[in-house]
């Protein structure tokens, strides 16, 4: 099986924005989960492509239509990267954010009907512990959602919180590949597997294990062991559940009303459900995170993609695969994608590209990022993006900010 690389192309940089797939945000490796068309793809994948708008075989550059052929005959699989600066537009060096496969082990997405609470910052939990506290690493039941400790509970997807679930009765600690993973539609009673979990605006996951899918698959989250007890997967590292992402990045609504942007469960299933609500004149912080010290996917590092909803689309409707309020425009099908991660050299790249890949809906309103930015870079309703219809990317030196304005 071959593998198509998607390429967002920053020209007025003179560098490759590489667009991460769903899942995730890195340097994205997606792959085409299974070999039933992308409409068939709504409920059952946990894969999801990459959504970038030039595909590159190997070296050579092939049209949508050929690279759409062999994605639907099972030939290729999508390498979906996303944002890194490479020194040409004819190779890349990206960061990473792989994750899937073609044909994963039995794996179901989970589309359940959310029930949730509409919160602008969805804030931290009551509990005693916070944000800040060490997680008693096999001590909590597999059936608590660990909200003491700084874990965001998603409750609107009716998985007991968790953002995603894979389920591994095979799994050993000493397995680097997982060859059989099926994921969780339903609140979990204490399976063996791993548990992902969602963190506050402006903090990103911290626990994830080395081993990965036998044929791709990003693995992310805390461990449920044989004896029902949550385990840290990166408790050498750290025995915090979340980390302060790079600051600098603000969302700004300047609406009348609201929209959602929802960053990919990465390492993890890669579903879009991990939700910032930017509530009508809200502000909101943006994660980012240094590439080549985050999640590693076969080696490359990785980057964060978010999917920017339309007006009216709160996170608990758009937050999700699968979007009942537009089921071809949002969710998995959003309009745009917005990617972001801090190179080796201290610059963050921070793109904003159509999620074209499987997408044909149109933003109704202006995207435009200010401040310390290099290029100018946005989206504006009836002209499209600065510079190019694949997108723009810009960079940010470090220590710097801007603000991505939403108005209409």
């Amino acid at each position: 099986m071959k593998t198509i690389m998607n390429l967002a192309i920053a020209a007025s940089l003179g560098s490759v924005a590489i667009a991460q797939p769903h899942r995730h945000g890195h340097h994205a490796h997606h792959q085409k989960r299974d070999n039933s068309p992308l409409e068939q793809r709504e409920v059952v994948t946990t894969y999801i492509p990459a959504t970038v708008t030039q595909y590159m075989l190997g070296d050579q550059q092939v049209t949508p239509e050929e690279a759409q052929a062999g994605l639907d005959k099972g030939l290729y699989v999508v390498d979906g990267v996303f944002i890194e600066k490479v020194t040409s537009s004819s190779s890349s060096t990206p960061t990473p954010t792989p994750s899937t496969t073609s044909t994963p082990e039995p794996t179901t997405s989970s589309t359940s009907e959310p029930k949730t609470t509409q919160s602008t910052s969805y804030p931290v939990s009551s509990g005693a512990k916070g944000i800040d506290a060490d997680f008693p690493d096999g001590e909590i039941d597999c059936t608590t959602f660990p909200s003491d400790y700084g874990a965001l509970a998603l409750d609107y997807l009716n998985l007991g919180g968790w953002s995603g679930l894979q389920y591994t009765p095979s799994y050993s600690l000493v397995d680097l590949a997982i060859s059989f993973i099926e994921t969780g539609v339903s609140k979990p009673a204490g399976q063996k597997g791993f548990y992902s979990y969602a963190c506050p605006a402006g903090y990103v996951k911290s626990q994830w294990p080395s081993s990965q899918g036998s044929t791709g698959q990003s693995i992310g989250g805390l461990y449920c062991n044989d004896k029902g007890k949550l385990e840290l997967t990166r408790g050498d590292v750290t025995k915090k559940l979340c980390e302060k992402g790079i600051q600098g990045i603000t969302i700004k609504n300047k609406m009348s009303s609201g929209t959602s942007v929802c960053r990919t469960d990465y390492p993890g299933t890669e579903n879009m459900v991990i939700p910032i609500d930017a509530t009508a004149g809200s502000t909101s912080v943006l994660a980012n995170v240094a590439s080549d010290n985050y999640y590693v996917w076969q080696g490359k590092a990785t980057t964060l993609q978010y999917y920017v909803n339309k007006k009216g689309v709160n996170a608990e409707k758009g937050c999700r695969w699968v979007c009942d309020e537009d089921p071809k425009g949002c969710g998995n099908w959003a309009p745009v994608n917005i990617g972001v991660g801090e190179s080796s050299d201290g610059i963050t790249y921070l793109s904003i590209f159509p999620n074209s890949a499987v997408s044909t809906a149109v933003l109704d309103f202006n995207i435009d990022i200010s401040g310390d930015n290099s290029i100018e870079c946005y989206y504006h309703v009836g002209e499209g993006f600065a510079g190019s219809s694949q997108g723009c990317t810009t960079g940010i030196p470090s220590g710097g900010s801007v603000t991505i304005t939403f108005s209409d």
